[in-house]
């Protein structure tokens, strides 16, 4: 659940999440929904820049050396530039819309990957955990509906924020969260910016690019773990108030122990599947043909996701945080 789609060329691509093949440039489906904004906005701010050096341009009085008078209203020496817009409004209320919006710009197919990723990714992943659990986990559906919710908050949270923006190409200081992904960050400790195996690095830097992506990896995987272990656990709980009669297969899973062993399957497991794949894509991309190499992608990382269900039901039972209530079998009294 946990790598990238390759995209059509050799290059590394930037969100190690996804795994079905990536979608041809020519795919523009959401172009036309985001673009139009973000164009509107460079348009805005190009007047604004174009505003500002007017000002500096001017004869330093009253500011009428060629100044815009801005949309607000007024204002001397060019001080209606800093009202507030319609954009900076509108950028309160929706960051997330806004951050979307970023992301699609720097990649047209993004929509169209995050909504295969989900169908495809995480549909593998369930698969896996389904074949990992007896009877296809038919006495476990509880805990299969768990990973489910856990695995499409896991797969969505780790390409949105894994995904290039325009700040983060140009090199701009951004938050907490985005230097923590960031490859710059791996880079300034001197180690691989994308995976173990990148070439022109000595052991201990690998290394160091190894832990940290296991540590990031693990976080996203307990936060998504505390995320959609609750939402779970609370649907199953709001079935049974409405239903009486409904009974629940086996014991919630405790929140805390079920995220953190999602963290220790993403720090571990994750993390080493997607330093291989990587690896593997390295050394095999330059010597085969495109489409075969699209088709070999998405059938490894298709694989590579059932492996993944299968190695978090194998963890989740070692440590016992989903456990089967016994089969109690009634003896029946034939009179």
């Amino acid at each position: 659940m946990e790598h990238a789609r390759r995209p059509l060329t050799c290059a590394r691509p930037s969100v190690p999440t996804t795994r079905a093949a990536s979608f041809p440039t020519s795919v523009n489906v959401f172009r036309g929904s985001f673009r139009p904004t973000l164009n509107a906005v460079s348009r805005r701010n190009v007047g604004r820049v174009r505003a500002s050096s007017a000002l500096q341009a001017g004869d330093g009085g009253d500011g009428s050396g060629g100044r815009v008078p801005p949309a607000g209203g007024g204002g001397g020496g060019g001080q209606g530039d800093e009202v507030p817009d319609d954009d900076s409004r509108s950028s309160a209320k929706s960051i997330f819309w806004k951050g979307w919006n970023d992301r699609v710009s720097m990649d047209p197919n993004f929509a169209m990957k995050v909504l295969v990723e989900q169908v495809i990714g995480v549909g593998a992943a369930v698969l896996g955990d389904m074949a990992g659990r007896p009877n296809w986990g038919l006495k476990e559906l509880d805990f299969v509906f768990s990973t489910l919710v856990v695995g499409s908050i896991l797969n969505f949270a780790l390409m949105y924020l894994l995904a290039a923006t325009p700040a983060s190409a140009a090199g701009a200081k951004g938050s907490l969260i985005q230097k923590l992904f960031s490859e710059q960050t791996l880079k300034a400790m001197g180690a691989p910016g994308g995976h173990f195996f990148e070439k022109g690095f000595t052991i201990p830097q690998r290394f160091i690019n190894l832990f940290y992506k296991g540590f990031v990896f693990g976080l996203v995987g307990f936060s998504a773990g505390m995320t959609g272990t609750g939402i779970s656990n609370a649907l199953l709980m709001l079935r049974k108030s409405f239903d009486p009669n409904f009974k629940l297969q086996n014991e919630t899973p405790n929140i805390f122990f079920n995220s953190a062993t999602w963290g220790c399957h993403m720090g571990v497991s994750s993390n080493m599947r997607y330093q291989i794949l990587y690896g593997l894509d390295m050394a095999l991309c330059p010597i085969m043909p495109n489409k075969a190499f699209l088709i070999y992608s998405a059938i490894i990382r298709t694989v590579n996701n059932m492996v993944g269900g299968v190695s978090f039901v194998y963890l989740a039972k070692l440590f016992g945080v989903q456990k089967i209530k016994d089969e109690k079998v009634d003896s029946v009294v034939v009179a």
